[in-house]
């Protein structure tokens, strides 16, 4: 008669001992990005419906028309648990309801009591190194405003060098495995890296390019993120992302700051105005799209997209002008107007554009301005560079610059240097206006199968 109450004396301690020591619900991994992908489209600081962002911990906390989103140790008066529950749940408005695994996530974690686990910059976790057995393709690189150092990314790093690549300065390894996009603040005080680990994170990485120390790294999306670029007040990051939109986050704190759209497929460009007071997109779906950035509001189609361009690969900000130049799938470069001065017709016509360039022998990967935006560069696969008089249009060099493709391009300021980087995870330099070789080096020397 004993044994069965001894049983269950048993179970019940188990399960007490199950439930002490059941890890607790993160708000970093497990409803961040549930808000993300559910919440942030409308409640963001940009677009706060009800007056709440839920865009940080602290704006969960604070709440918005009808109180805090959350009380900590009550779901059942937290509104971000009470309206995404039940047959017909009040959010998220317009989509699909969250699935149950989901909302026990947020029961689970305001019971915890809805704590905030990010660690703050000076705690981030510290990552080793790769060695290298062989080079990494160079999807990105690009110089420091005052041309004496070179940023160049490599598999979970961007390595900051000196100009000549004969000094290793600074080995910037981060959490993200693909490094997409490298530039610096307009000071050169801020490195800003577009990154990610496909199909688990993006992030924004900022670094201090003189210390090597991350100040900030930002988690955002599903995927690696394109295109990362500060904000000309360095208060902002934008960047497009492969679910279909471009955000900007705060520098400061990582908060998502707007989530526009209004794109079909991946967002591979992302540029502020001169001013900063609207962001640039291009897309795979071939498309150029105008944002005002303080009202979030969709303002325009930059270019006729339904001419049948083809998608678009790469965007670059021409320095003196609101102007931006594109290319992609068709390889056709193009310049465009940012801001409408005709008004749209019937047809569609590409009243922005500025000129078309020849095409290109194979599909546009890469493009950059010189400082001052008088000549341009483009990249393309197959390895080939072509350099040309943004006025004119005339072709002033044509060259290889890597052996299969060209990924990265970067004007060196104040000299006649264009850096080249692509498939074969060598930099070559040209004289842009000649095409002669200056010099070639690789960031990641292998000898013997094995990193030096």
């Amino acid at each position: 008669m004993r044994r069965p109450i001894f049983t269950a004396a048993l179970a019940f301690a188990a399960l007490l001992t199950a439930s002490s020591t059941r890890a607790q619900t993160s708000y970093v991994d497990d409803i961040l990005p549930i808000l993300k992908r559910s919440c942030q489209g409308c409640h963001n600081p940009a677009e706060p419906a009800g007056e709440l962002s839920v865009v940080s911990h602290a704006d969960l906390l604070k709440g918005g028309k009808s109180g805090p989103a959350v009380k900590p140790g009550n779901p059942d008066e937290s509104l971000l648990y009470t309206l995404v529950i039940g047959d017909e749940p009040a959010m998220p408005m317009g989509g699909d309801p969250l699935p149950p695994e989901e909302t026990d996530l947020l029961k689970r974690w305001i019971l915890d009591g809805a704590k905030d686990d990010a660690l703050p910059p000076e705690e981030q976790p510290v990552f080793e190194p790769p060695v290298y057995t062989a080079a990494p393709v160079i999807t990105a690189l690009a110089y420091a405003p005052d041309g004496e150092t070179v940023a160049v990314s490599g598999f979970s790093e961007t390595l900051i060098l000196s100009a000549d690549g004969a000094k290793r300065i600074h080995r910037l390894v981060g959490e993200a495995r693909r490094i997409e996009s490298i530039s610096y603040s307009e000071e050169g005080d801020v490195l800003c890296v577009g990154a990610g680990s496909p199909a688990r994170f993006g992030q924004a990485q900022l670094w201090d390019p003189k210390t090597g120390r991350l100040i900030r790294a930002i988690k955002s999306t599903y995927d690696t993120i394109y295109s990362a670029v500060l904000s000309p007040d360095g208060k902002s990051v934008a960047f497009g992302c492969a679910d279909k939109t471009a955000r900007i986050v705060s520098a400061a704190d990582g908060a998502e700051l707007l989530k526009f759209e209004n794109h079909s497929d991946w967002v591979f460009g992302a540029m502020f105005s001169r001013d900063g007071t609207h962001l640039v997109t291009g897309g795979r779906d071939g498309a150029l799209k105008l944002v005002n950035v303080e009202l979030g509001q969709f303002i325009d189609d930059i270019n006729a997209s339904n001419k049948g361009y083809g998608g678009i690969n790469a965007i670059a900000p021409h320095p003196g002008a609101d102007q931006v130049l594109s290319g992609g799938i068709d390889r056709t470069p193009r310049l465009y107007r940012i801001y409408r001065e005709r008004r749209r017709d019937v047809g569609n016509t590409d009243f922005n554009l500025v000129r078309a360039y020849e095409a290109q022998a194979g599909s546009i990967k890469a493009l950059a301005f010189d400082k001052e935006g008088k000549i341009f560069a483009v990249g393309s696969a197959g390895g080939e560079v072509r350099v040309y008089e943004t006025a004119a249009g005339k072709r002033l060099a044509q060259f290889q610059g890597d052996s299969a493709a060209v990924f990265a391009l970067a004007f060196r300021p104040e000299s006649e240097e264009l850096a080249v980087g692509g498939f074969d995870g060598l930099i070559r330099v040209f004289n842009p206006k000649t095409g002669e070789t200056v010099r070639e080096f690789s960031p990641f020397p292998i000898e013997n199968g094995a990193e030096k």
